[in-house]
């Protein structure tokens, strides 16, 4: 997983990941208001399967959707990701670098 989240795509992922198996309407009955429709959540659900977030299963006439990784895990995968863009883009020292796994480590503890 390479890409990130929009905000919009973020929200309809915080729903899923704090609720779990999801149908398209659920996450719709979640959202703040004024609630978008339910054409619109499906599209950003469609994205989120295409870009590997969620997984589909079929149910009846319907499709369950359930987060292809957890919320940490994406956390800590964009957290490296911009580690790396850091040192890339010579923004970021070797020494700041060792000193914020450092840090990230000690709250850890």
């Amino acid at each position: 997983m390479k890409q990130r989240l929009t905000a919009k795509e973020e929200e309809v992922m915080e729903i899923i990941w704090n609720t779990g198996d999801v149908f398209i309407r659920d996450i719709v009955a979640q959202m703040p208001e004024p609630k978008p429709s339910y054409n619109t959540v499906a599209t950003q659900v469609k994205f989120l399967e295409e870009k590997g977030f969620l997984v589909r299963k079929s149910m009846a006439n319907s499709f369950q959707y359930s987060p292809a990784f957890s919320e940490k895990e994406y956390r800590g995968r964009t957290i490296l990701s911009m580690i790396s863009q850091f040192v890339e883009d010579e923004k970021m020292s070797l020494d700041e670098i060792k000193e914020l796994i450092t840090q990230i480590e000690n709250k850890r503890k």
